[in-house]
């Protein structure tokens, strides 16, 4: 009867103990003060928003804080943020909870979900996450399909069901008694405590606290300081735009007017105004910096010492590319591991549309610049009549089609040409002409001689 008593206290409290294993309890002891870190969620998810919810957690977790406490109102952003910000509160030791204040949509939905305990406004909502575009059309189902495996994957890590999860993103997901085919699930208040998404309906973290019978507590809230807004501001994808827009800019109108000067020291500036926020968020490497400074190079060598645009030009342009957008994602080296392919394509499509514009702009200005009131000044409009003693050197350059002299400079091909006692500017027709070989005049084109060189008869 003994063995009979003991066996059946054994397995009893086996049972009892596997319970508890099964449901922890997260709350901490009552008369322990709570250290409770909360920041905000309640912008567009992008970089910035990455930036300050990173820097939020790892000071938590260095100033050994209980708690984390996300206050959120959002309809959404980037995919790319929101799975980095996701990942980091998946691998929180601190325990993290959320309090929708009204709107925790597409991306924002994605962090809630990731947090160990949700609390919901009365009036919040929960859901709609499809991914789409800029104008709010969906995208392919291969974008889409990330994000489903995410709020699948993250609803099982938080014993959420992961079909309801699922059902935020996919139109064609139907539960009985829960969402039609054909609707993305959205989830008020009361709908999301019911199937198990909300911890509770509060307004506010005063009574998160009294639902968790929390009774000593002190919040530490994050501060956001002026050089946080500033480096939040110019890590913003769209000021990325702009300032990759300055830098091509910049560098395309000094190049059709070389010499230090306005577009240089613009183009200067912005580089400087891209690269150093990403370079201080540990994005942008050395070596991307230096692979976008040796494009600019080669480009600058293909104008300037090698005719036409072939090899080093090509290579520019491509190293101008991969350096802007390398600095964007982060990978650590040659390791894109940690990046995903959406963040590989949103920057890739960042920097070619910058870069587009850019050029769009560069040519509109170019050509509408100097023939404003404002900068008409800086253009020569004054008119040489014939009247006036002036003519058309294109008679005297035409004439001199046949003529024979020698090469005052190496022609590469273009280069200067003696003629009598006169230098003009000339172009060979074929092949470099060394200094001190003779030629003939062919041809003359827009303001240009072209020349051959002459070949002399060895055998006379």
């Amino acid at each position: 009867m003994k063995k009979i008593l003991l066996t059946s206290f054994v397995l009893f409290l086996s049972f009892f103990t596997g319970m508890l294993q099964a449901r922890p309890d997260t709350t901490l002891p009552g008369n322990h003060t709570y250290r409770i870190y909360t920041f905000d969620i309640k912008e567009n998810i992008a970089p910035p928003v990455w930036r300050t919810t990173k820097k939020a957690m790892e000071e938590a977790r260095d100033l050994e804080m209980d708690l984390i406490l996300i206050h959120m109102n959002t309809y959404g952003g980037m995919v790319d943020a929101a799975d980095s910000i996701r990942t980091k509160i998946l691998n929180s030791k601190i325990p993290v909870w959320v309090f929708i204040d009204n709107n925790a949509a597409s991306a924002g939905a994605l962090i809630a979900i990731a947090c160990d305990k949700i609390y919901m406004n009365p009036v919040a909502s929960i859901g709609a996450a499809t991914v789409v575009d800029q104008s709010g059309q969906p995208v392919p189902d291969k974008y889409q399909s990330y994000m489903r495996s995410w709020m699948r994957a993250t609803a099982e890590a938080k014993g959420r069901d992961p079909e309801i999860a699922q059902a935020m993103v996919d139109p064609d997901i139907y539960i009985p008694g829960v969402v039609d085919s054909g609707k993305v699930l959205t989830l008020t208040t009361s709908e999301a405590i019911k199937y198990g998404f909300c911890e509770g309906k509060v307004n506010g973290s005063l009574d998160i606290m009294k639902l968790n019978n929390i009774e000593n507590y002190e919040f530490r809230k994050q501060k956001i300081t002026t050089t946080d807004k500033i480096i939040g501001f110019l890590i913003n994808p769209v000021i990325n735009g702009i300032l990759i827009m300055i830098i091509i800019g910049g560098i395309y109108f000094e190049l059709q007017s070389p010499g230090v000067g306005f577009p240089l020291m613009a183009s200067v500036i912005a580089a400087l105004l891209y690269f150093a926020p990403l370079y201080i968020e540990g994005l942008a490497s050395n070596w991307e910096i230096l692979i976008f400074i040796a494009g600019v190079v080669l480009i600058a060598v293909e104008i300037f010492a090698i005719p036409g645009f072939g090899v080093a030009g090509i290579t520019g342009v491509i190293f101008i590319i991969a350096g802007l957008m390398l600095s964007l994602v982060g990978n650590v080296g040659w390791d894109f591991s940690p990046v995903s392919y959406n963040s590989i394509i949103s920057s890739f499509f960042t920097v070619i549309i910058a870069i587009f514009l850019a050029l769009l702009g560069a040519f509109y200005l170019s050509k509408k610049m100097f023939t404003t009131h404002l900068f008409g000044h800086l253009a020569l409009d004054a008119i040489q009549s014939r009247d006036d003693g002036y003519t058309s050197a294109d008679k005297i350059y035409s004439g001199m089609i046949g003529k024979e002299g020698a090469a005052f400079t190496v022609l590469r091909p273009s280069g200067k040409i003696l003629i009598g006692e006169d230098v003009y500017d000339a172009t060979a027709i074929s092949g470099y002409i060394e200094k001190n070989d003779a030629v003939k005049v062919v041809s003359y084109q827009t303001g240009q001689l072209f020349v051959q060189k002459i070949e002399h008869d060895e055998s006379a």
